[in-house]
């Protein structure tokens, strides 16, 4: 039983309104672009624009009166000129060697806007192409055989192994094999990048948009050499994120920092206009799979073997932890003896590629979804069937490991999802459609898969989360957690966990600011961890804080909401207000070997299954999809109508990345679509009715038995929309986005 368990609800709604929305819906909500202080200063970023190279020099108009404007460059850099992350190959500033377009080589500051602009077009950047030719595709930087990035354009080799697919290939089976690839795809968020530093107290303080404010805060520290208590970061409301201002909101604050230094501490705002940060913020990675799947006649899977690489672009950054994510999801929920999967990230001369929603899952899983229906063509079995006979149950080991306790049932949620959708009435209905000869043809795809919550393997023991409440007088309860509010509804969730835990109304529940001077350090606002984590954590300190009512206050056993704040108000502390902590706890069993990828990966995973239906114009290519439904087990559903919306958000992400959004490169490694008007993504036309079902066992580690969910409906969309375009179109897509003209170059290729 969790410990929370033992309370009821608070007496409140079953969805209360979101914490954040009055602001949000009224306007009054300010973001970083909304702020504004006196003397403030405005920043501009030049940058590099080979693919790779060195900075020769950096000359500066003498019609321009510099003395009025503040200039620094590599050499003004107190610390470490480097962003502190996994690796700490990549500079705040190229001082001369670069590896790709956009790097930022000078920053420049002044008041007025337009004599900056003026300053920047007199700043000019010599420099010197590099010997050797780019290397734009994963594939080539494989085979290039000489160093051009790194050591073997490689900067991570992972294996994941169960059993002997040499020895299961031997045997007597059907294999199926195929090639994937999944493409670039840009966050979007609502608001582009943004900060504001200042010197206040002797204290520098940056504020903006952004995920996870004590990753900043350590990159301040390296960059500026300053005590971590002279640094101090907040968090601006952010709209939307995505994983997008997970690790470059260090790159700007630093940059932001670096000016107002030089300026004497006054006020300086960097935020980026909506090309620049489409330009040279981090995507998601491409990736490219060579899937082999062996099985019985009747569809049991006997080896399933995977060669997964992801374009990790100029710099490290956080491709070693998407990548194994991808490596560790790419064999999916199924029950398979024998499994080999290795996963490299590879370098190329793009801009780095970072952390996206699904974080690596999303495009192993296209590949193994869609080359799944592959070999139940081949074997003459419904994608249906096939997966309900081979996925994980209770008491099955999963491939990384990991035994599969608990009381979910696969099997139910697949049956769920066929049944809500009515799936094989849809089927026959499509198939007689697409016989009478009509213009378009319809069909109808799924995917199964699950998605691990919280940090992989032994990273949550690393975070050494905490998390805490403090208690007024008054009995006004506020959260202090560094997690963030970025859309996904974190304060409505936790407050509501809290409440529940605290046996008060949500309302009496309140979140401060996420402050790194104010509040401990949470972890960072990613990986599905808010809602299990940080909220199981809460949930302790929510325990300990009833236990010192009852201890110091007289708190009765059972009490009424007047009873828990006239014990407040008793309580004896020195500032009027009491403060409680609590720290994470691991899972017992939880461990996890990196070096073999063995062991248990995630304390919870979330399950689901997928079905889209799409109808395609054959004569244009265009897909309009019709339904979709998307039934997931998530242990306990915490706020009905947040997860709703997590579910609803994931799956038109998802549709754009299988349908719409097409990042084009340009010669330079860049983003050559850089807008808002040729970057497509969907609009609410493009969406069909969309059908959210959960389950609840109460398995997961989170509150209640709570996985996380944020993540999870990123992975399922593509593929089961790709099914559905195949299962219609008699074709083999094999790869995301899927543009008009693949499906016509499609058509072309099928076999008479």
């Amino acid at each position: 039983m969790h410990e929370d368990d033992t309370f009821g609800a608070p007496p409140v709604q079953e969805s209360p309104l979101r914490k954040d929305g009055t602001g949000k819906v009224r306007g009054t909500a300010r973001y970083v672009a909304d702020l504004s202080y006196p003397g403030m200063l405005h920043g501009a970023t030049l940058r590099t624009r080979l693919p790779g190279g060195t900075v020769v020099s950096i000359m500066f108009d003498e019609r321009i009166p510099w003395r009025e404007y503040v200039v620094v460059t590599a050499k003004d850099v107190p610390g470490v000129n480097a962003v502190k992350m996994i690796d700490q190959d990549q500079p705040v500033l190229v001082e001369t060697q670069f590896r790709h377009a956009g790097e930022p080589v000078v920053l420049i500051a002044h008041q007025d806007p337009e004599a900056l602009a003026r300053a920047v077009a007199a700043i000019h950047i010599e420099e010197r192409a590099c010997t050797t030719a780019p290397v734009f595709t994963i594939d080539d930087a494989l085979q290039a055989g000489t160093r051009r990035i790194v050591a073997g354009n490689v900067y991570r080799d992972y294996l994941m192994v169960k059993g002997s697919v040499t020895d299961a290939e031997a045997d007597t089976c059907h294999v199926f094999e195929g090639e994937y690839q999944t493409g670039a795809q840009e966050h979007l968020y609502i608001e582009p990048q943004g900060m504001i530093a200042r010197v206040e107290d002797n204290v520098l303080t940056v504020e903006g948009s952004l995920q996870c404010p004590y990753y900043v805060h350590a990159a301040l520290v390296a960059v500026t050499a300053l005590p971590e208590e002279r640094v101090r970061v907040q968090q601006c409301t952010t709209g939307g994120a995505f994983g997008g201002k997970e690790e470059y909101p260090s790159h700007i604050a630093c940059h932001a920092a670096l000016l107002t230094l030089k300026a004497g501490g006054r006020p300086v705002a960097l935020i980026y206009r909506r090309s620049e940060d489409m330009a040279v913020t981090p995507k998601r990675h491409p990736s490219r799979s060579r899937v082999r799947l062996g099985a019985t006649s009747d569809g049991r899977l006997r080896f399933i073997d995977i060669d997964f690489a992801i374009d990790g672009g100029a710099y490290l950054t956080l491709s070693p932890v998407v990548l194994s994510r991808g490596v560790i999801h790419a064999a999916g929920p199924y029950r398979c003896d024998n499994v080999r999967v290795r996963g490299r990230a590879v370098a190329t001369n793009h801009p780095p590629f970072g952390a996206f929603r699904g974080f690596g899952a999303p495009q192993s899983i296209f590949a193994l979804e869609v080359a799944l229906d592959g070999l139940a063509r081949a074997l003459g079995i419904a994608p249906d069937v096939l997966r309900a006979r081979n996925v994980l149950a209770p008491g099955d080991v999963s491939p990384a490991g990991q035994k599969i306790e608990g009381p979910l049932d696969m099997q139910r949620v697949i049956a769920q999802a066929l049944e809500a959708c009515r799936y094989h009435d849809k089927a026959e209905a499509y198939h007689r459609w697409n016989a009478a000869g009509r213009a378009t043809r319809k069909g109808i795809g799924l995917a199964t898969f699950y998605h691990g919550a919280g940090f992989t393997g032994n990273g949550e023991l690393t975070l050494r989360s905490r998390a805490g409440l403090r208690v007024n007088a008054a009995g006004v309860v506020e959260i202090l957690t560094s997690t963030t509010e970025m859309g996904q509804g974190m304060q409505t969730t936790l407050s509501w966990i809290v409440a529940e835990a605290l046996r008060i109304p949500y309302e009496g529940v309140c979140m401060a600011r996420p402050d790194t001077r104010d509040v401990p350090n949470s972890g960072p606002t990613v990986a599905s961890r808010t809602c299990m984590v940080v909220g199981a954590i809460l949930a302790q300190a929510a325990h300990k804080l009833i236990a010192r009512l009852r201890a110091d206050a007289a708190l009765p056993s059972s009490y009424s909401y007047d009873e828990f704040r006239a014990a407040c108000a008793r309580l004896p502390t020195a500032d009027g207000v009491t403060t409680v902590m609590a720290d994470y706890r691991h899972p017992a069993g939880n461990d996890w070997d990196e070096s073999t990828f063995q062991g248990s990966p995630y304390a919870s995973f979330a399950w689901a299954c997928y079905v889209a239906e799409v109808e395609i114009d054959t004569m244009t290519g265009e897909v309009r999809v019709l339904d979709f439904t998307a039934v997931q087990e998530v242990g306990r559903v915490i706020h009905p109508t947040v997860a709703a919306g997590q579910i609803e958000g994931g799956v038109v992400q998802g549709i754009g990345y299988a349908l719409f959004e097409e990042v084009r490169f340009g010669a330079d490694g860049q983003m050559a679509n850089n807008r808002v008007t040729n970057y497509i993504i969907p609009t609410s036309a493009d969406i069909p009715p969309i059908q959210v079902l959960f389950q609840e066992s109460r398995h997961g580690a989170g509150p209640g038995g709570a996985a996380g969910i944020g993540e999870l409906p990123m992975d399922g969309p593509a593929p089961a929309i790709i099914n559905a375009i195949n299962a219609a179109l008699g074709t083999e897509l094999r790869h995301v986005p899927a543009m008009p003209e693949h499906i016509l170059a499609a058509m072309d290729r099928r076999t008479p």
